[in-house]
Formats: C-alpha cells, structure tokens, sequence
C-alpha cells in the first residue's frame, strides 16, 4: 500500500497553535512597532523571572508529590470540615503574596493533587487582592481606611467564592476542575482512593524517579507558556491603554459608576501596583471611592493576563464561576464601601 501522508505532516499536526498565533502577534509588534516589541520582551522576561521562584517551588512540589505518592496524604489533609478549610483559605489567601497570574502555578498544584475545588476558589479569588507590601503600598497612596476594607474585601471575596463553589459543587456542578491532562480534576478522589504506599524517597525506585522529571516537565511547558502570554498581554495593556482612558470610562458617582468600574476593571486593569495611583487621581478629580474599590477588586481578579492564565488551566464551567464571583463580589463590596467611606 502506497503512504500518501505528507512529510512532516505528524510533525506540524503536534506543533501547539496557541504557540503559532502568539509567535505571529509577537512578529508582527515587531514589524509595526519594534521598540515596543522590545519593551514587552524585556517585561515578559522580568516579570516571569520575578515569579519563578513560585513556579519552580509549585512545579518541584508537585512533581514530588506525584512520584512520592504524596498527594495522597496531601488531599486528605483537605478533607476534614471543607467550610473550616475555606475559612482558613479565604483568610491565608489575603495574606499571600502572589499576584493573579503567580498564583497560578499553586493552584495547578493543589488542584492536582486532588485538593477541594471550593477552599482552592476561596484561595484564588482572595490572594491576588492583598498582601502585606500590597497593603501599605495601598496605605501610602489611598490612605489606612481604604487598605483595611480592601483586605477585608479580599477575604469576603474568597468567602464569596469559597461557600458558592461548595454550594454548586454539592448540587452536581463544577466536577473535575482541571482541564485534560493537567491534574485529577480537583476533586480529591483518585488521590484519596489511591491505595499506593507512599514512598518519601521516591529516588530509590527507578519507575517514581522517572515520573518525576517527566511530571515537572509537563506542568513546567504549561504553565511557563501560558504565564508568559499573560504577562506579554500585560506589557501591552500598559503601554497601550493610557491612563486618561480608564479616566473617562469610570470617573464620575453614583452605583452605575461602581457597576461600570466594575466591569471596566476586567479589560482595563494594569496591574496592583500601577492602579493605585491612577485610583487616587481619579478619586481626587471626584470619582466615588466605591467605584475606585470596584475597579481595584475586580481587575485584581479577573483582568485580562489572569483570565487568559485561569482559562488555560480550568474548564469553563469553574471559569464561568470565578468570574461570575470576582464580579459580584467586586460590585457588592465596591457599593458597602461607599457607604463605609
């Protein structure tokens, strides 16, 4: 029988296309506007190596607890009183100092192993809000009272997301988390059915110390690809949605201001620390403080880099949710503001 496949066909039909079309972006910003493709390259590259260290760490761990076995004990460590644990999550979330697109590579890690999706969504939704260098950066620009409410929020929207994912989760919805072939699904019960012994020093057994690399490896590609379109997205938000802009779409008072900062917030969001002082100038030419609180919550979420990244890595029901969480919570809590402020 003559083989009629095309040379290399097998080849390309492996190439991965969000790999293609973000090579095509990236060479024709290089063609149309070089300096710029230059300064998003050099962006991409410090904020990738200023996230690495949390990478590296939930990759290695992940990988470690694959081969060992360990995520086995790792899930059922989440398994006691899941409202206690999302309690707990919301409120170390907070705490944490990841961004929305660094908190990926740990999520991807937890939900791998098998950890409840509801306490993993209290967590997501929570850490890329506030942190410790986040809350006295929010201080010094916008003033004590505004950095209180804003951790609390924080914790609210975790809440938030926490008990609403428990809720759904519990009528049938949201199961299996992750999409194909990146984890368990975020369920918990491979990992916790696993019958296989646990083995610390996984090195000693040749096949656990070839799942390891082969496991880093995996999660490494995925992660590092899509962290580094998020982040190139990023450095072209800043250098092409002025600041003045985000000015028109949500100065002003009054709840629609909120509803509409809010939402702008998704798209139009920089990042943590280069909305701060466009938030203050916008306050001090009259915007409601609500709207500001809207508009920082919201795009702390969801903004475009971290939604890219979220998307890549959940199916679209779990995405669906925690956008719909991050809105709610950004509009409800941006209007409690205006009333507190």
């Amino acid at each position: 029988m003559v083989d009629l496949t095309l040379p290399g066909r097998s080849a390309l039909s492996k190439i991965d296309p969000v790999i293609v079309i973000v090579a095509i972006v990236v060479l024709g910003l290089f063609l149309m506007a070089p300096s710029q493709g230059v300064d998003s390259v050099k962006f991409t590259l410090r904020a990738l190596v200023s996230v690495a260290p949390f990478l590296l760490a939930s990759i290695a761990i992940a990988a470690y607890a694959k081969a060992s076995g360990a995520e086995r004990l790792i899930a059922k460590a989440f398994t006691g009183n899941i409202k206690r644990m999302i309690i707990f999550a919301a409120l170390m979330g907070a705490l944490s100092p990841f961004c929305s697109c660094g908190v990926i590579p740990l999520i991807a890690a937890l939900l791998a192993m098998g950890v409840p999706l509801a306490p993993v969504m209290a967590f997501w939704l929570a850490s890329p809000l506030m942190d410790p260098s986040m809350f006295f950066l929010t201080a010094g620009t916008l003033g004590f009272e505004f950095a209180i409410y804003k951790s609390v929020a924080a914790i609210a929207v975790g809440l938030l997301g926490g008990f609403g994912t428990y809720a759904l989760t519990r009528n049938g919805y949201l199961a299996n988390a992750l999409r194909e072939g990146i984890g368990d699904g975020g369920c918990g019960g491979a990992s916790v059915r696993s019958g296989k012994e646990v083995v610390w020093a996984f090195w000693r057994e040749p096949d656990r110390r070839a799942l390891f690399p082969k496991n880093a490896l995996s999660n490494g590609l995925f992660l590092g690809k899509w962290l580094t379109i998020a982040f190139f997205l990023e450095s072209l938000m800043l250098a092409y949605i002025p600041g003045e802009m985000v000015s028109n779409w949500i100065g002003g008072d009054g709840w629609m201001t909120i509803a509409g900062a809010t939402l702008v917030g998704i798209p139009a969001y920089l990042n943590g620390y280069a909305a701060l002082p466009l938030v203050s100038g916008l306050i001090e030419q009259g915007m409601a403080p609500g709207a500001g609180m809207a508009f920082l919550l919201a795009g702390g979420v969801s903004s475009i880099p971290a939604a890219i990244a979220v998307w890549a890595l959940a199916k679209p029901p779990v995405f669906a949710a925690y956008l719909g969480f991050a809105i709610v919570g950004a509009f409800t809590l941006g209007l409690g503001f205006g009333f507190v402020g």
